[in-house]
């Protein structure tokens, strides 16, 4: 029944690829040089309305897809020509006809009729009108930035524009919520949008846009209706509704208010929900920077602070049994002068979260597919998270020559779990089965500041200094109360009843990153970047372990292998030279860095020094082959350290079964990466293909060294002698046809291989994941559309290869000029190779709206998890085991909902 109702909606989509002709022809100037871009339009005479639109290729060739029996008004325009209109009337048989244009036209026209184009390319940028793929039933510019050729937007909210991803999202100029697109995805109404401008090789930095490479760098900015200039637009939506127990305790409050005018904006967000609703969720907080710009990537060096969160909240959005939501985030952007900008926002979130976990997770035997031990869980946990996020940032730049930035970023948190599970364990055919406790609490806090000074004394002189400091304090809890001893720990009491652990970690963290930049520009087409850096971090790391035992005392694990103190220190001085040259369709950046490196860790009574000096190089070449399409190569030598967390050598508690300790004389792993990106853009027939391939090898990486226990492990780190490698590949292909279609298809792929110790054995494991997917949709004004698609998923581990078939279709209709219909099927077929796992499971959505035209008020019913499954799948590989788990999910919902337009 499924396929045929698949079948019937692929039928009816298409069928009318039959009732269109193709008029087609070359467009020259002066009837000699073939015009490539020049912008061409078809007018119905009869309706007004614009039936198709092209833009030339490189030959100047264009083909419209028009209706038959027809009268149109061909219009073509090109800047810098005369504007020209042409008359055909169309019949049963496809149409050539040459067209020429005259040069001497008015460019103010010329400007102001491309901008009835669907799309335009001016530059780097890519302008597309909104209008022109609005059929009627979007509601927020995630639901027009789907139907824009050569967009994507993924389930995160996070957009990605021939193949990389949106960095920065801005609103009229002004940023929108800084170094996150999600809320603005998810948020800004569809009806207040104009235009949707995509901006590639962006640089929010003019002076050093001409001197730096940015084509990875790709920001967007939305250009609102005027109508919805100096004045508050947004809504107000709120509904209640019912699940399967007929109870009516189900809520959603969610206003949203903006304005925008020359001198200053400001948004307000906010929502109130228990319907799965999350605008941010814990992942999105914690990698969310802020904009903060990736200062130290050319330096060749890697040194990242790693995070103690100990795993709460990890779930995406809609996908646990019960979530309850209040959030509220406001955005502002003011203009004290021309020559000064002051921006920030303020985000505030607070949830709480249920969920039920069945899992199974299989230790491997070294060097075997064979399972050594195994672990069944069933898991209920209660979480509690409140996070804020606050930044404020000022740019003042008084001319061309010089420009001021300072931004600072707050992050804090509160986040707390509790976890009671039933574990089986099976070791050696012997099974164990015990009821666990768990307590988690952490309160992370971090202020991350930027100070940038950038100045030009002439065409041949630039200068750049940039600062950046982070402060970080980490003091997560666990707490486990278990039936048996989990591990032998010096001064630990065994023959109680139930053995209550518990551990402190207390870490702070002070990094601060400066280089100077000099760029001497050779040539318009050449310089040399002189760069002088330094990174300097400070930590500190301290833990203690403790058992309450049967009678209420406390028992402090006081040995020294069970508490840490620990300092550390890490210097990285550098100076670096790069050279970048453009010749014909070729652009080269050689470059190479000297470093000097001085790393010191205090613990246990002593010291412990390392010293040395390394060359690091890097090179980039960009073939240029046509205006959108471009190869890009790029290969570095990184030096990668680890923090403060793997050299601390007292045991740390990561769970009830999982105990690590550190190695105060890690050294440094040495990664070498070659990359290779392909873009091409053809605006002649929209279509984009974006392919890239990564290969990297890591020689001297901190790997793991486990000891397993039956199910229990002790962990401490290594530099392996053997490579570690990792594989990966994206491609993807798209394009638009017939105006109203629009198809694409992706491949990704990875492949990776670790080296590992376990029970003293050298293993190598590998892992080869794969997804495949292909989509098609139409974007009709009067007709149902319809999106059909189909993703194919591999996990292929050591062991097992876990599979995913998901088909999904998403229909809308826009009927009676009131009446929006919107639903969303997905259909999940989840298994193993062997078809001991193995559930299907389907999500399907629905909603109904009606709005007269031009009315304020909205009224909406809509129907969640309509076929109300309770439970998803999904699995993992840690190099030494393979997880597979089920959890439950939020029941059906029927929501009814009111919605005020400002």
């Amino acid at each position: 029944m499924k396929k045929n109702i698949f079948l019937l909606l692929l039928f009816t989509s298409f069928i009318s690829f039959a009732q269109n002709i193709r008029f087609e022809g070359v467009v020259t100037e002066n009837g000699n040089a073939p015009l490539e871009m020049a912008n061409i339009m078809a007018l119905n005479t009869a309706t007004k309305a614009m039936d198709a639109y092209a833009i030339t290729n490189n030959k100047g060739k264009f083909v419209l897809n028009l209706k038959k029996n027809t009268s149109y008004v061909i219009k073509l325009t090109f800047i810098g020509m005369q504007n020209k209109e042409i008359n055909i009337t169309t019949n049963e048989e496809n149409i050539i006809q040459n067209i020429s244009m005259n040069s001497g036209g008015i460019e103010l026209n010329d400007v102001e009729i491309v901008r009835e184009m669907p799309v335009s390319i001016k530059g780097d940028t890519i302008v597309y009108n909104a209008d022109s793929f609005k059929s009627g039933t979007e509601r927020k510019l995630e639901d027009v930035l789907k139907k824009l050729p050569g967009v994507e937007v993924n389930a995160d909210g996070e957009v990605e524009v021939e193949g990389k991803k949106v960095t920065k999202l801005m609103v009229e100029g002004k940023d929108f919520f800084d170094g996150d697109t999600k809320l603005g995805v998810k948020n800004i109404p569809s009806d207040a949008i104009d235009k949707i401008q995509v901006l590639r090789n962006y640089n929010e930095n003019s002076i050093l846009k001409g001197v730096e490479n940015n084509q990875d760098n790709v920001a967007m900015n939305i250009k609102l209706k005027s109508g919805k200039k100096n004045f508050w637009f947004g809504d107000i939506n709120a509904g209640g509704g019912f699940d399967d127990t007929n109870k009516f305790d189900r809520y959603l409050i969610n206003p949203k208010l903006f304005y925008y005018n020359p001198k200053y904006s400001i948004n307000i967000i906010s929502n109130f929900n228990n319907i799965g609703e999350l605008p941010l969720t814990t992942q999105d907080y914690f990698k969310m920077t802020g904009g903060f710009r990736g200062m130290m990537r050319k330096g060749g060096s890697s040194f990242n602070v790693a995070s103690n969160d100990l795993g709460i909240g990890a779930l995406r959005n809609n996908r646990a049994k019960e979530i309850e939501t209040k959030f509220g985030a406001t955005n502002f952007a003011y203009n004290p002068s021309a020559s000064w900008n002051i921006s920030g926002f303020g985000i505030l979130s607070a949830s709480t979260t249920d969920l039920e976990t069945i899992s199974q997770t299989n230790i491997l035997k070294p060097n075997s597919s064979q399972i050594a031990s195994t672990e069944k869980r069933n898991e209920i946990a209660h979480q509690k998270s409140n996070l804020g996020l606050f930044k404020l940032s000022t740019i003042y730049k008084p001319n061309t020559n010089f420009q001021l930035d300072y931004d600072i970023l707050t992050k804090i948190s509160k986040q707390d779990e509790e976890n009671e599970l039933t574990r089986e364990s099976i070791v050696l055919n012997n099974s164990l089965s015990e009821e666990i406790f768990t307590n988690k609490t952490q309160n992370p806090t971090s202020i991350n500041q930027n100070l940038s000074l950038y100045y030009t004394q002439n065409e041949k002189n630039i200068f750049a200094f940039e600062m950046q400091h982070l402060f970080q304090e980490e003091d997560p809890f666990y707490n486990a109360n278990l039936l048996t001893q989990p591990f032998n720990l010096a001064g630990y009491v065994s023959g109680q009843n139930r053995n209550d652990i518990n551990q402190y970690r207390f870490v702070k963290t002070n990094k601060t990153d400066a280089k100077f930049d000099y760029y001497y520009l050779i040539t318009p087409k050449t310089n040399i970047n002189l760069t002088i850096g330094t990174t300097y971090s400070y930590q500190s790391f301290d833990s203690s372990i403790y058992q309450i035992l049967d009678n209420g005392i406390t028992n402090n694990l006081t040995n020294s292998e069970n508490t840490n103190e620990v300092n550390y220190h890490f210097n990285d001085s550098f100076v670096g030279l790069h050279y970048k040259i453009l010749t014909g369709k070729f652009t080269f950046t050689p470059g190479v860095s000297l470093h000097s490196y001085n790393m010191t860790n205090n613990q246990l009574g002593s010291s412990f020094n390392l010293k040395f000096f390394r060359i690091l190089p890097d090179f980039l070449a960009i073939y240029q082959i046509k205006k959108a399409e471009s190869l890009t190569y790029n290969y570095a030598l990184t030096n990668n350290f680890t923090d403060i967390n793997k050299l601390a050598e007292g045991y740390i508690l990561n769970g009830y079964n999982s105990l690590s300790r550190g190695f105060r004389g890690l050294e440094n792993a040495t990664q070498t990466t070659h990359s290779l990106r392909y873009f091409k853009y053809n605006m002649f027939n929209f279509e984009n293909i974006s392919a890239f391939a990564s290969y990297s090898k890591t020689v001297d990486a901190v790997k793991s060294s486990s000891l397993f226990n039956g199910v229990n492990q002790t962990s401490s780190p290594f530099n392996s002698n053997f490579a570690d490698e990792t594989i990966s590949g994206f491609g993807n292909y798209g394009r638009s046809f017939l105006k109203n279609y629009k198809a694409s298809g992706n491949a990704s792929l990875n492949w990776s291989k670790f080296n590992n110790i376990q029970n003293g054995i050298f293993i190598s494991n590998e892992s080869f994941t794969q997804n495949y997917t292909i989509k098609a949709s139409t974007n009709y004004k009067n007709l149902p559309n319809i999106e059909l698609g189909y993703s194919y998923t591999i996990n292929d581990y050591s062991n097992s290869k876990f599979f995913t078939d998901k088909p999904f279709a998403r229909l809308d209709y826009y009927f009676l000029e009131s009446f929006s219909f919107v639903s969303e099927y997905e259909f999940y077929h989840y298994y193993n190779e062997e078809k001991t796992v193995e559930n299907e499971y389907d999500f399907l959505s629905a909603s109904l709206i009606y709005q007269k035209k031009d009315s304020k008020l909205e009224y909406k019913i809509a129907v969640t998890n309509l076929l109300n499954t309770t439970s998803l799948n999904d699995d993992s590989f840690s190099q030494f085991s393979t997880r597979t788990s089920q959890y439950s999910v939020q029941p059906r919902y029927v929501i009814f909902s009111l919605k005020y337009n400002l």
